[in-house]
């Protein structure tokens, strides 16, 4: 009897992921109907994105226990096999670090936001999941980090990868009322 409910967990699970992919696919679809170009597109999903982010940063500390990351690569290393893992489901790799430790790239072998798509011709400048760079950019600049997250790599448009370029800017002060430290 267990074992039958915990498959019938799993394909709740599996449900549950193709519904969220389905919905964002009918967001995505809905953004094109109402905005003239992609740009206009990207920049949406791009704010939407940062949205979650703002906002799903207090649930993912409360569910995840992690602490406060000292540097930029114990960061990288709690976004992809913690914070990846939690809501999506996957652990992309951590590459391509620049030498000053202030960027690296999240590759995707799976991006589960595009299962059963394929982007149109007249929308190849469309940044289908643009919405996970917003997400990234919201939660990070809620725990005091400015960053810069973009896609570089992009399986909908024939690479054979999907790779979120992440770059440290600066870390965000506290703005303390004048007089106080």
């Amino acid at each position: 009897m267990a074992r039958q409910g915990s498959r019938g967990g799993a394909e709740s699970k599996k449900m549950s992921s193709e519904l969220f992919t389905l919905t964002y696919g009918a967001l995505v679809t809905q953004l094109c109907k109402d905005y003239e170009n992609d740009e206009d597109v990207n920049k949406q999903l791009d704010k939407m994105g940062y949205n979650i982010g703002v906002r799903l940063v207090e649930d993912f500390l409360a569910r995840s226990n992690v602490g406060r990351c000292h540097d930029f690569r114990e960061t990288a290393d709690v976004i992809a096999k913690v914070a990846f893992k939690m809501y999506l489901g996957i652990t992309p790799s951590i590459t391509n670090w620049s030498p000053a430790g202030d960027e690296f790239s999240l590759i995707l072998e799976n991006n589960p936001l595009v299962d059963f798509v394929e982007l149109p011709d007249n929308h190849s400048s469309l940044i289908y999941s643009n919405l996970l760079c917003g997400v990234l950019r919201g939660a990070l600049e809620m725990v005091q980090m400015a960053v810069d997250v973009k896609f570089v790599q992009d399986t909908l448009k024939g690479d054979g990868v999907t790779e979120i370029r992440m770059k440290f800017i600066r870390r965000i002060e506290d703005n303390l009322p004048v007089g106080e430290e």
